[in-house]
C-alpha cells in the first residue's frame, strides 16, 4: 500500500474480537492507529470511564460492548474485557514489524502517580507494585485495576511492569494507572521510521 507521494504505508492495524462464556458476552473493536474515539458499554460506570480514558490518551479507536453477570460482582466483566482487549491488541499488531517495542511512562493525577513499563516481547509477564487507598470506586472494585492490567498483558503477550507510586484517592490512583498504560502502549506500538524489520535478534516477537 502506498500514499499519494508513492511512499509505502503500513496496513491498518485493526481487530474485531468476541468472547462468549456463561459469565460474559463481549465484543471489542480496536484500531491501534486511531483518534482516541471510544464507545463503551460494560454496565460499570467507572470502568466505562477508564476505558474511554484509555482510548483517549492512547489515541486508540475503541468499541466495547459487554453484557456480564453484574448481579454477582464486577470481576468477570472487568477480567473478560481485559482478556478480549488483550486478544485484540495481539491480533491488530500482527508480527509487530517496525514497532518501537519498548516504552515507559509516569502519569500523575493530583496527588497520585502511576508508572508503566512495557516490552512487546511476545512473552507474557507482569509485575505490579502498590495498592489502592479505598476498596471501591463507584461500582468498580479498585483492585480489579490490577487484574485488568494482568489479564490484558497476558493475552496481548507483552511484558509489563506497573506501579502505583503514591496516592490517597483510589479514583485518582486507578485513573493514573489507565492513563499510564494507554500512553505506554501508544509509544511502544508506534512505527519507528528507521525500522522495517521486527525489533528482535530472534527475528520475531
Amino acid at each position: 500500500m502506498t500514499d499519494d507521494s508513492g511512499e509505502e504505508t503500513p496496513p491498518p492495524r485493526t481487530a474485531s474480537v468476541t468472547r462468549q462464556t456463561a459469565e460474559t458476552e463481549i465484543a471489542v473493536e480496536l484500531t491501534v492507529d486511531g483518534d482516541g474515539d471510544a464507545t463503551v458499554s460494560t454496565g460499570v460506570g467507572f470502568f466505562d470511564h477508564m476505558l474511554e480514558s484509555f482510548a483517549k490518551h492512547g489515541l486508540f479507536d475503541l468499541r466495547v460492548d459487554c453484557d456480564g453477570d453484574l448481579e454477582i460482582d464486577d470481576h468477570h466483566t472487568v477480567e473478560d474485557v481485559a482478556i478480549t482487549l488483550g486478544d485484540a491488541f495481539r491480533e491488530a499488531l500482527g508480527d509487530k514489524r517496525g514497532v518501537r517495542r519498548f516504552a515507559d511512562r509516569r502519569v500523575p493525577l493530583d496527588e497520585a502517580v502511576a508508572s508503566v513499563v512495557v516490552d512487546l516481547s511476545g512473552r507474557p509477564h507482569v509485575e505490579f507494585r502498590g495498592g489502592f487507598s479505598q476498596p471501591t470506586v463507584g461500582g468498580f472494585t479498585s483492585d480489579m485495576a490490577r487484574h485488568f492490567v494482568r489479564s490484558l498483558a497476558t493475552n496481548a503477550r507483552v511484558t509489563l511492569h506497573a506501579e502505583i507510586e503514591r496516592g490517597t484517592n483510589a479514583h485518582h490512583e486507578v485513573e493514573a494507572l489507565f492513563k499510564a498504560l494507554a500512553r505506554t502502549l501508544d509509544d511502544a506500538t508506534r512505527h519507528d521510521p528507521r525500522r522495517s524489520d521486527t525489533p528482535s535478534t530472534k527475528g520475531e516477537l
